[in-house]
């Protein structure tokens, strides 16, 4: 690749952090291992609960996000990626005190959407409580001129919210599995076209080649941007 660092903010929980470096490496198309790129993880599972903090029921994360963030720097990151949709929401409590760019997953997966699906009106957010509380998606794809449905709140809690839970605790069995279908089906009820996955724990309780309907992967699609962040541009 190149002499630029990947770092990335994790731990927001372990296994999606896990998930994400996987993802990395598989869209590397690396032959080798020198040719991998450069990555620095922090993850950290003290961070405190992002959705419980955004609907005040728990202490601010910031503190322990710049502590990472800074932790990375000192590492020799050049470039940073959060595999975590909700911790997105504490962004701009740090970005002035960041001197190396965020690459925004959300932001990503908008375009993402906006450039490969343009016909695609209406998407289905499959979210912690805190990320469609935040309106994190439904901002991002409003820039993008595609509406944003959500689950009603019952199905959020004892459906969505459950299963994140569930995946969490290391739980990735059948339960989880229909709470999640079950969720995504009524937000194609709700005319969704496209669902996206805005939880990293939820690709790993429902996989995208399990669902019915087209389901959208943030971490993968933050991985292929990342990954074309550090590509040296091309000079004459």
């Amino acid at each position: 690749m190149t002499g630029r660092v990947i770092g990335v903010l994790g731990g927001m929980g372990p296994a999606a952090t896990a998930d994400f470096y996987t993802k990395l490496v598989m869209l590397s198309a690396a032959g080798t291992d020198q040719a991998q790129p450069r990555v620095v993880i922090w993850a950290d599972p003290t961070v405190p609960d992002r959705s419980r903090a955004l609907t005040g029921d728990g202490p601010d994360p910031t503190p322990w996000l710049l502590n990472g963030v800074r932790t990375l720097e000192r590492a020799g990151a050049t470039v940073l990626a959060i595999p975590c949709n909700t911790a997105h929401a504490f962004l701009p409590r740090i970005t002035g005190q960041v001197n190396i760019p965020v690459v925004h997953m959300i932001d990503e997966v908008a375009k993402f959407l906006a450039a490969t699906r343009p016909d695609v009106r209406t998407a289905g957010v499959l979210a912690t409580a805190g990320t469609v509380s935040a309106g994190l998606y439904q901002q991002a794809l409003s820039a993008v001129d595609i509406r944003a449905v959500v689950p009603p709140g019952p199905v959020q809690r004892l459906r969505v919210d459950r299963a994140v839970r569930a995946v969490k605790a290391g739980d990735r069995g059948d339960q989880v599995r229909r709470d999640l279908l079950l969720a995504a089906t009524g937000l194609v009820g709700q005319g969704a076209e496209v669902l996206i996955a805005g939880c990293t724990e939820i690709p790993l309780g429902l996989p995208p080649a399990d669902m019915p309907w087209p389901l959208i992967d943030p971490a993968l699609v933050l991985a292929q941007a990342v990954l074309a962040h550090i590509v040296e541009p091309v000079t004459a």
